[in-house]
């Protein structure tokens, strides 16, 4: 006969203290970071206005219930919407995302963390409103950047040693969780509550990776992240009630995450939550490509002007190789039919295809009117993924983080280019003094497709500048954003 379970409410665990101590106390001394933030701020910002370009985007935005306004509700960039401080941060969080065209991190589990944002810019300005009406002093927008640096530390750290992917699970979760912990700061949630808070975004259900991958890839992994960043606001306001936590959620045998959905195995840790992941993390700059295919396109790029110079043609293409990472392999290498949007930009085949073809790759590419170019099934047809072990070794390496891609063409005569290889794509640490002006000019041409040119300004004077940013209230920012 087996021992009864204890009933003894254990002490919290490590994992959500050491979270949880982390929001509350550590000092930020990071100059790099704060400036990190900012550009990823207005990265992530200026791709959710590019979104507000789709319908199938749009069409999820605003209030669940058409028509309502929430008074001193936080407002959605580019929109008119003003809504409560969760469904803006499913707005925020979903329009960020929906292209797949800002800040990445990769690691044993890949994701994004510039998805926190919807939630901590809607919290933070909902709370900036409510202080005003309340005549208090609102949050400055400091306070987002320090909580846009936490969030990033949280979900990338616990992403360096420990893959959700390899037992089915979404990475999102790792934004529920980031989210959580931030936005119960900003709640003014007590130690007790936030670890409370934080527990809770572990005992949720959590997403399943299967619409990232065929034969169900569609259009939840545009809003998904939308999905948890809002769910995490309203776990905080859940326990900010006082509702209690379960504190071995990790931990408990049987019915604990580790048992029931990390097949028993604790997560592991690489480093100390600091500002690591804010200043070394991956800007999307040139193309709207998922992350492991970046360097894919930019050889790509580099080949269909080598074409043009040739005189050769895409018809003339007999067989592509692409050496690659194994990560590449395991998540975009795609045969067969590719049935929408979402399919596509997770396909390095095509990534690499369209820029060939036309020396282009922009979210419209991914649209069905281009799609149907024959050129380009046919040249996926040509196309083989190879691992090369040391590309994966250097992905791995903390000190590199590279994400290489090599590509050969040959020819039906029998002749070949010499191979094209890009190791660190442009939005790389590594590149960073060549990419942050471009990421600049991405974020004015971004605001330019929404906002007349007199606003456009006032927003690039705030953003462009650190200590006019940091110091500005956040309400008078978003404000700058209204359509």
């Amino acid at each position: 006969m087996s021992a009864p379970v204890s009933n003894v409410r254990p002490d919290p665990d490590t994992v959500l203290v050491d979270i949880v101590d982390y929001v509350l106390n550590h000092k930020l001394e990071s100059d790099l970071a704060l400036e990190t933030a900012r550009n990823c701020l207005i990265d992530t910002l200026g791709c959710g206005l590019e979104a507000l370009s789709y319908p199938a985007c749009t069409k999820l935005m605003g209030p669940i219930v058409p028509g309502t306004i929430v008074p001193n509700g936080a407002k959605v960039p580019g929109t008119p919407f003003q809504l409560d401080p969760v469904q803006a941060a499913f707005n925020i969080g979903a329009m960020i995302r929906w292209l797949d065209f800002n800040d990445t991190w990769l690691a044993a589990e890949w994701g994004h963390p510039s998805d926190n944002l919807g939630g901590i810019l809607a919290t933070a300005d909902w709370l900036s409103r409510t202080a005003i009406a309340n005549g208090k002093k609102p949050l400055v927008m400091k306070d987002v950047l320090i909580g846009m640096i936490k969030a990033h530390e949280i979900q990338g750290c616990i992403a360096l040693e420990n893959s959700f992917n390899k037992v089915g699970l979404d990475h999102v979760l790792l934004v529920k969780l980031a989210s959580t912990a931030v936005v119960g700061q900003l709640l003014g949630l007590s130690r007790d509550e936030l670890i409370n808070a934080v527990s809770q975004a572990l005992v949720d259900g959590h997403a399943l990776r299967t619409y990232r991958h065929a034969p169900n890839t569609g259009s939840r992994k545009s809003w998904a992240a939308g999905d948890a960043t809002s769910r995490a606001v309203r776990l905080a306001l859940i326990a900010k009630t006082g509702e209690m936590g379960y504190p071995s959620v990790l931990t408990a045998k049987t019915w604990g995450f580790y048992d029931v959905l990390f097949k028993g195995q604790p997560f592991t840790f690489q480093r100390p939550y600091g500002s690591y992941v804010m200043e070394n993390v991956l800007f999307k700059i040139s193309f709207p490509a998922e992350f492991h295919a970046q360097t894919a396109a930019e050889a790509a790029m580099t080949l269909h002007e080598q074409l043009r110079a040739s005189g050769k043609r895409i018809e003339d293409i007999a067989k592509i190789t692409i050496r690659t990472h194994e990560a590449a392999i395991r998540i975009i290498d795609k045969q067969g039919p590719l049935n929408n949007p979402a399919d596509r930009d997770h396909c390095i085949q095509y990534m690499i295809a369209v820029p060939l073809i036309f020396g282009r790759l922009t979210a419209a590419d991914y649209e069905d009117e281009v799609a149907r170019d024959p050129r380009i099934d046919a040249l996926r047809d040509t196309m083989q993924c190879v691992e090369d072990p040391q590309f994966t070794k250097d992905y791995h390496d903390p000190d590199k983080r590279a994400i290489a891609n090599a590509l050969t063409i040959g020819f039906a005569d029998g002749s070949t280019f010499d191979e094209v290889v890009v190791e660190y794509p442009i939005g790389h640490k590594r590149r960073r003094a060549e990419g942050i002006p471009l990421l600049v000019e991405k974020f004015r041409t971004n605001l330019a497709r929404r906002f007349p040119a007199k606003q456009q300004q006032a927003i690039l004077d705030v953003s462009l500048d650190q200590a006019k940013l940091e110091a500005t209230p956040v309400n008078e920012y978003v404000d700058l954003y209204v359509m």
